[in-house]
């Protein structure tokens, strides 16, 4: 080959390996592969060929090895030379040697070859490429990464992250995210797979992980393992409740987390969109843990399930929408985190002169639907009030549907507004 020609493509390559990551003797062996490649096109197998390579000095050289045989033994021209031919290359050659032949790649192989191998080579390259990045976000997954937005998509965001394309879906945006082109995002990677064998890079701002991320990141004893993450739950750009515990018994774990003046979590709190975050001390006692979940309601009595798998808790009247939050984030979260199905009751010893016993309302509901309010725990009308209709259903067994849960609702509003 010339040695113009083989520096050229030397270089060329090599310089494409650096800046995609690829090792050097990697990219020597996928040269060797495709020049291999265009020998067994051209002569049908690649045995009797040496292919070496020398990156330093930017020299490839292909050897056409030959047994020297008489010219009346001569069958195999990819393994032979007529004993003829090669004297008139080589005067004091003998029968039965070796002759090596070196292989000029534009002159035997021809421009339409060279450019096909060179297409090969490129084509190798990106999909070591693709599997490079495949591998390394792989081993990124729980990994909070920083990018760039650079297409806001109606369904997605792409980020560019250190020349990599990676992929922010809308289900994975905290509702109130508003990015425009060039914003610096940061995001936990989520997800890897391939499709149509291209690498896709998902990642995710409403994970949990991303929360515990950004613990890690910004509370030191997180980060050193002093305090540790027990569990956490979101729903996302609403709230979030983390339980920790801590290893070292002088480091209160809540303190250490919330900072001075809450100043370690406002910062985790701005990055998530003005998200509240309820950090709890983890115990091991379920009812405990129960009580601290559903903060910041204040709770006077826990009962238990056999199985822990279910709590009826009670709370003063005026603690009730508290403990169910709005939209009944705070009770879902409180449940996810201790793993247990918790139903919240208003003390029934309290009272208030201006509610109205539950039974009253029999010739407006029906007696069965009122014994299924009782027994829910509603004994009076604004026990019924502090649910919202998702939880009279799922309260009831879906004994009252939705449209009845409405109608019972819309019948005491009205009557106190009377």
């Amino acid at each position: 080959m010339s040695n113009d020609l083989s520096k050229t493509i030397i270089q060329a390559f090599s310089e494409i390996a650096r800046e995609k990551g690829i090792d050097r003797e990697l990219l020597l062996s996928i040269l060797e592969d495709v020049f291999r490649s265009m020998l067994r096109k051209q002569y049908k197998n690649d045995e009797a060929f040496d292919v070496i390579l020398n990156s330093d000095r930017g020299e490839i050289q292909i050897l056409h090895i030959r047994e020297v045989v008489p010219d009346d033994e001569f069958t195999d021209p990819s393994t032979e030379i007529k004993f003829s031919e090669a004297q008139k290359l080589e005067a004091d050659i003998e029968l039965y040697d070796e002759y090596p032949q070196e292989v000029e790649l534009n002159s035997d192989f021809g421009r339409r070859a060279v450019m096909m191998a060179r297409q090969t080579l490129a084509q190798r390259i990106r999909e070591i490429e693709k599997e490079n990045v495949f591998d390394d976000y792989s081993d990124r997954v729980g990994e909070i990464i920083l990018g760039d937005v650079y297409q806001v998509r109606k369904k997605d965001i792409l980020v560019n992250h250190n020349g990599i394309e990676l992929l922010l879906p809308k289900q994975y945006q905290i509702p109130k995210d508003r990015y425009r082109k060039g914003d610096t995002i940061r995001a936990v990677v989520a997800e890897v797979r391939r499709d149509n064998g291209n690498p896709t890079v998902l990642i995710s701002r409403t994970s949990p992980v991303f929360l515990e991320q950004l613990f890690e990141n910004e509370i030191p004893e997180v980060f050193d393992g002093i305090i540790e993450i027990i569990k956490s739950v979101r729903e996302p750009g609403e709230r979030s409740k983390v339980a920790v515990i801590s290893h070292d018994e002088r480091i209160d774990a809540v303190g250490a987390c919330v900072g001075m003046k809450g100043v370690r979590i406002h910062s985790i709190v701005r990055e998530l969109c003005n998200e509240n975050i309820d950090v709890i001390n983890y115990t091991k006692d379920k009812k405990e843990f129960i009580k601290r979940a559903l903060q910041p309601a204040e709770v006077l009595n826990v009962e238990l399930s056999a199985d822990e798998k279910f709590a009826k808790v009670t709370v003063p009247i005026n603690e009730v929408s508290k403990a169910i939050g709005r939209g009944g984030v705070n009770i879902r979260l409180a449940s996810k985190l201790t793993e247990c199905e918790i139903d919240v009751y208003r003390d029934v010893e309290e009272e208030e002169e201006d509610d109205i016993d539950i039974f009253e309302f029999a010739n407006d509901f029906g007696q069965e639907t009122v014994q299924l309010l009782y027994d829910m725990g509603c004994d009076t009308a604004r026990a019924v009030l502090e649910l919202n209709v998702n939880e009279i259903v799922r309260r009831s067994n879906n004994q009252i549907d939705a449209p009845k849960a409405k109608s019972i609702i819309s019948v005491i509003e009205e009557e106190f507004k009377s």
